[in-house]
C-alpha cells in the first residue's frame, strides 16, 4: 500500500470532505474511529472561523492520541478549492501551512505553487479528478496523489467506471490512489483495494450520522432512498455532480427535465457558492446510499465498515484457499 505507513488506519478509508455538512465535529469523529476525515476550508466562515477549527483538531486529537497510544486516531485533511474564482485560496493555504495540516486534498485545477506550499512543511496533496487526462496533469504539477472520482460519487462526480479509471491510472502511477464512487460498505473499500487503489473515499455514508452537519430531513431522506433517486445534473453549480431527487422536487424543480447549468457562472466568492440553495437545499449524494438504513454515530459507521471489511477479506481468502486445492487437485 502506497499511503503513508504512520498513518496507521484501522481501516483503508478516508470521509471525503463534504461542503457544509464536514466540521470538526464529524471530522473528530472520524479521525478518532480511526479513518482519515477531512473538511472543506470553505466551511469555515468567516475565514477566522478556519484558524479557530485548525487549532481544535490538532489539538484535540493530540490529547486523543497521547491519551490511548496504541490505538491512535486517523490524520485529518482538509480540502482546498484551486479554482480560479475562490478569492479565499491564498488566505486559507496560508492557514494550511501555519498549522501544518498533515493532508490537503486540492480540487477544480492544479497548481504547482500550492503543491510547493505544503510540500515545503511536510505535507501530503492528494487531488481529486475525474479522468486519466486530468490525473496526468495533477502528477506533473505536483500532487502526491490522486482521488479517482468515479461514476456514481456524490457531489462533483465523474462518469467513468471506476475500473476503467482505477485501471488507467495504474497503468502509469505507482503512488497514493483512493478510490470514490458509491464506497458505502466494508466489502466495497476492500474492493477497491483489489482494483488497485489503496483507499476506499466515502461520502454520503457518513451524512446520515449524528456527528454531520446536515438537517434532520436530509439524513431521513438519505436513509430513505436508494441508487435510482439520485440524479446527475450541471444545473446547479455548472458542474456535474449527484443530487438527491426528492430535495430537487421539493424545490419546485423536473429532476427529469433539468437544464444545463454553465460554468462560468461558479463563484466562491467570499466562500458561497453562485447558487445559494446548493448544497442547502439541493442535496448531494453518491449512489451508495441503497446500504444506508438508518441514522447512526460516525463510531458505529465504522465499526460496521470494520465488520465487513474483515468478513470481505475472509471470504476472499476462502475462495483464494479453495482455488488452490482445486487447481492442484486437478494437476
Amino acid at each position: 500500500m502506497s499511503i503513508p505507513a504512520d498513518w496507521r488506519l484501522r481501516i483503508p478509508a478516508i470521509a471525503a470532505p463534504m461542503f457544509i455538512i464536514s466540521t470538526p465535529d464529524l471530522v473528530l469523529a472520524e479521525c478518532k474511529a480511526g479513518i482519515v476525515g477531512a473538511f472543506p476550508s470553505l466551511n469555515a466562515r468567516p475565514l477566522a472561523q478556519l484558524d479557530e477549527w485548525l487549532t481544535q483538531i490538532a489539538e484535540e486529537l493530540a490529547a486523543y492520541d497521547a491519551s490511548d497510544p496504541p490505538h491512535p486516531a486517523g490524520p485529518f485533511a482538509v480540502n482546498l478549492i484551486v479554482h480560479k474564482s475562490n478569492d479565499r485560496l491564498e488566505s486559507d493555504l496560508e492557514l494550511c501551512v501555519r498549522h501544518r495540516v498533515p493532508v490537503v486534498i486540492t480540487s477544480l485545477g492544479a497548481r504547482p505553487d500550492v503543491n510547493a506550499a505544503i510540500h515545503g512543511y511536510g505535507g501530503i496533496v492528494l487531488h481529486d479528478v475525474i479522468d486519466d487526462t486530468f490525473a496526468r496533469k495533477a502528477i506533473e504539477k505536483g500532487a502526491d496523489g490522486l482521488i479517482a472520482v468515479a461514476a456514481g460519487a456524490g457531489g462533483h462526480a465523474g462518469r467513468l467506471s471506476p475500473f476503467a479509471l482505477v485501471q488507467e491510472i495504474r497503468r502509469w502511477f505507482s503512488g497514493p490512489l483512493a478510490l470514490s464512487g458509491s464506497i458505502a460498505t466494508g466489502g466495497a473499500v476492500l474492493a477497491a483495494r483489489a482494483m488497485g487503489a489503496d483507499v476506499g473515499y466515502i461520502g454520503s455514508a457518513f451524512i446520515a450520522t449524528r456527528e454531520a452537519n446536515a438537517s434532520d430531513a436530509y439524513k431521513e431522506a438519505i436513509v430513505a432512498a436508494k441508487a435510482s433517486d439520485v440524479v446527475y445534473s450541471s444545473l446547479f453549480t455548472g458542474v456535474h455532480g449527484n443530487y438527491l431527487r426528492s430535495s430537487i422536487v421539493n424545490a419546485g424543480l423536473d429532476p427529469d427535465n433539468l437544464p444545463e447549468g454553465d460554468v462560468s457562472t461558479m463563484s466562491f466568492a467570499s466562500g458561497t457558492l453562485s447558487k445559494a440553495k446548493t448544497w442547502r437545499d439541493i442535496w448531494g449524494c453518491g449512489q451508495g446510499i441503497g446500504v444506508i438504513d438508518k441514522v447512526d454515530t460516525v463510531a458505529d459507521v465504522v465499526d460496521r465498515l470494520e465488520r465487513e471489511y474483515v468478513a470481505a477479506l475472509e471470504a476472499v481468502n476462502r475462495e483464494a484457499r479453495g482455488a488452490t486445492s482445486y487447481t492442484s487437485a486437478g494437476r
